[in-house]
């Protein structure tokens, strides 16, 4: 099966938005992209390079580096997962620590960052059967997609899932410090000038706070295949 239109996915940070994206993915052979990887890969690269420094940017370094900071996706079949490589380099885990968690949202509303990743996940998408998730794909980057879905759930049950995520990773962690950092990206998100989050009239809006996988996913399901049928 290959659909002649683009499922667009927003909303709130760790609310399963990847997750449903990639349930997509591979119910209907999808092409994936998480553009919130593609941010977080961005963000390491400056952190590395102290293009960012102290919550300080150095714009000057970070345009002149554009060209030299290259994010993609590779599918292991054999484990089922998508790995992010930044450089060729496999950086999927190292993306996902609260460091970079903490620097992202600085990174992610740069004009000139955006401007770049939105061309290229306009590129990848402009043939359709592509699902991304992000913050300002409905609004933005496909606002012509042919199902817009916006995904919320309270902040504590976000907060949560996020903490039991990161553990996978690392068990230097903090609830607490998860919450905080939570608060803070659904303020940057939700405030920043340049493509903020928010729910755009078409959008089809889920919370997931008390829904089981089950049935957040068959509501997921009946949507697509309503689309599909009409």
């Amino acid at each position: 099966m290959s659909l002649p239109f683009n499922i667009a996915i927003d909303g709130h940070s760790s609310c399963g938005k990847s997750t449903i994206a990639k349930n997509i993915a591979a119910k209907y052979n999808m092409c994936y992209v998480d553009t919130g990887a593609m941010y977080r890969a961005f963000t390491l690269y400056c952190m590395r390079s102290e293009i960012i420094k102290d919550k300080k940017i150095d714009i000057k370094r970070l345009t002149s580096s554009l060209d030299s900071i290259e994010v993609d996706f590779q599918f292991d079949s054999k484990r089922s997962i998508s790995s992010t490589f930044l450089n060729n380099e496999n950086v999927e885990s190292i993306i996902r620590g609260i460091e970079v968690s903490n620097n992202v949202s600085i990174i992610a509303q740069l004009d000139i960052v955006r401007k770049k990743l939105v061309m290229v996940q306009r590129s990848i998408g402009k043939d359709g059967n592509v699902v991304m998730d992000g913050r300002d794909i409905g609004s933005k980057v496909f606002p012509d997609a042919g199902i817009k879905f916006f995904i919320t759930a309270r902040i504590d049950v976000r907060a949560k899932r996020r903490y039991e995520q990161m553990r996978e990773y690392t068990s230097n962690i903090l609830f607490k410090d998860i919450l905080e950092n939570l608060q803070k990206r659904d303020e940057q998100d939700t405030s920043r000038i340049l493509n903020p989050l928010v729910k755009v009239k078409d959008s089809i809006v889920l919370d997931n706070s008390d829904l089981s996988l089950n049935e957040q996913n068959q509501f997921i399901y009946n949507t697509i295949n309503t689309k599909i049928n009409s």
